[in-house]
């Protein structure tokens, strides 16, 4: 099995692209003045909560929303948590570039070509080790998961998700252990705590507080479910670094979100569109808020700018 090159979250990777490389770490620290309301070079929208209703589909709206975008010269990038083989809902309904970017801004994936991943902000293993060990020692009773490029594997008291059969179970040292085969060989690109009785957002500001210093944490989920990256990693930086190599500006991007992993990206984009349906943190973040996910926030926007 051939594996996408491994790459630290110095983005030394292959270009997202077909123009070279602008060189250089993206830059998050400029944000632009809010409320231009020009028409953006690149869309970058959220897929669960945002762009896709509950059912998890695709309105018709929406799609046609897209299309036109597309067609109109504008990128559309989806820009997800869900692992790469979980894109299936909008492979699609993706023109053009055909690239999406997933695992909270670990993986860039190719939808053009069977969900293949492209490039890979991997989570370093001993930062993966220290991580569960200090979360295990701040909240007793959590379990873990560990998402690797080809798939997912669990600790035994984990919950698992039923969309993922054939998952591996075993203690998270066995699951973070390197190989020259097998899932072992694969790169980290999550890896995810669950805690049964934590409220979520406190267990986020548990975890930051308790490893912070070696991962990204953030959360998507309405349990207590962090999601932990790569050191540097997340949907904000590897958007980032997609606009750099395209020569796009921040203040050219329109951004659309609802849940904490969408808050870099919404801070970063020049403008930003909360969903009504969306966490409050994500409210008080954004330079706008749209209609929920639900009533098609995300198409009623993309038709203003059409």
């Amino acid at each position: 099995m051939t594996h996408p090159t491994r790459t630290s979250a110095d983005l030394a990777s292959p270009s997202l692209s077909s123009r070279p490389s602008l060189g250089g770490r993206p830059s998050l620290s400029s944000r632009p003045s809010p409320g231009r309301r020009t028409t953006p070079r690149l869309i970058a929208t959220d897929l669960d909560g945002t762009l896709l209703r509950n059912d998890k589909t695709v309105s018709d709206r929406t799609i046609a929303a897209l299309a036109a975008a597309e067609a109109a010269g504008i990128d559309v990038f989806f820009v997800t948590g869900r692992p790469a083989r979980w894109m299936d809902v909008v492979s699609e309904h993706v023109h053009g570039h055909g690239l999406a970017i997933c695992a909270n801004g670990a993986a860039v994936v190719d939808l053009h070509a069977g969900r293949r991943v492209i490039r890979v902000r991997e989570l370093a293993r001993p930062d993966a080790l220290a991580v569960a060990q200090a979360l295990r020692a701040a909240a007793p009773g959590v379990s873990f998961a560990v998402e690797r490029t080809g798939g997912i594997h669990y600790e035994p008291g984990y919950p698992s998700f039923p969309q993922d059969p054939g998952a591996s179970y075993a203690p998270v040292e066995e699951l973070l252990a390197d190989g020259p085969e097998g899932h072992h060989a694969e790169p980290v690109v999550k890896l995810l705590a669950h805690h049964p009785t934590e409220d979520p957002d406190a267990f986020l500001t548990l975890g930051r507080k308790a490893a912070g210093s070696h991962a990204e944490f953030t959360r998507s989920s309405p349990s207590a479910l962090l999601e932990i990256s790569g050191r540097g990693v997340s949907k904000a930086s590897t958007l980032a670094l997609a606009c750099e190599e395209r020569g796009i500006a921040p203040d050219e991007v329109v951004a659309f979100g609802d849940m904490p992993n969408d808050l870099a990206m919404l801070t970063w984009a020049g403008t930003s569109y909360a969903m009504a349906n969306a966490h409050p943190e994500v409210l008080l973040s954004t330079t706008h808020t749209t209609a929920s996910n639900e009533d098609d926030g995300v198409a009623t926007i993309i038709e203003s700018f059409l």
